[in-house]
């Protein structure tokens, strides 16, 4: 009788576990690289957003005082009234950005605006250069003081502490500007009107100084 012994069933073999120690570590660097890999894609096909446009901020418009700007308004001569109401009548709104204001006299040969009040007054009192120099001071335009001609307008300007008034002296009537001491630049004001008193007041034929010429 033959004894036939039962075999045993082969085992799979034991895992090598170098092998598999090499392929966790594997697994754990490999995940964190593509996830640097993958965000690094999405960051070059993403496209960087712009920078929003900046939204205009609305200007807010000077608050001018509701009284009238103070005004002296003389009775003027004919000739004068006619040529004072020619200039006015052509004078701005708005001079850069200062809006115009009601005088207190004399609309006909006044004009204002902004706030401190820049203003034009027509039919002044020409000035009169000195007859020599010991006269400065007395009222009179000194004979040293050099005038300054802007778009053909020959202007005397004097300077005080408030303001710097700038009057014509080449004109048939004179106009008068004065800029307050706010205003920077007070002749590059003045010269604004420059345009306007060519077109409205003739140039004087005499008694113009040396220094318009």
């Amino acid at each position: 009788m033959v004894d036939v012994r039962t075999r045993p069933e082969p085992q799979p073999p034991a895992p090598d576990r170098t092998t598999r120690t090499a392929a966790i570590w594997a697994t754990v660097v490999a995940v964190p690289v593509a996830l640097v890999v993958g965000l690094l894609i999405v960051n070059r096909v993403v496209p960087e957003p712009r920078d929003a446009a900046p939204v205009p901020s609305a200007t807010q418009p000077a608050v001018l005082p509701a009284a009238p700007v103070p005004m002296a308004a003389p009775k003027l001569a004919a000739r004068p009234a006619e040529v004072c109401l020619a200039v006015t009548s052509q004078l701005p709104a708005q001079v850069r950005d200062l809006a115009a204001r009601k005088v207190s006299a004399g609309p006909e040969q006044n004009a204002a605006w902004g706030e401190p009040a820049l203003t034009v007054a027509c039919g002044v009192t020409q000035p009169e250069t000195c007859k020599t120099l010991e006269q400065s001071g007395s009222g009179c335009v000194p004979m040293d003081t050099e005038l300054m001609t802007m778009n053909r307008v020959c202007w005397y300007a004097d300077e005080q502490p408030a303001a710097t008034t700038f009057t014509t002296m080449d004109r048939e009537v004179a106009v008068r500007v004065t800029v307050p001491k706010q205003y920077a630049q007070p002749a590059q004001w003045a010269n604004e009107f420059s345009d306007v008193v060519v077109k409205t007041d003739k140039s004087r034929t005499t008694g113009v100084p040396s220094g318009c010429v």
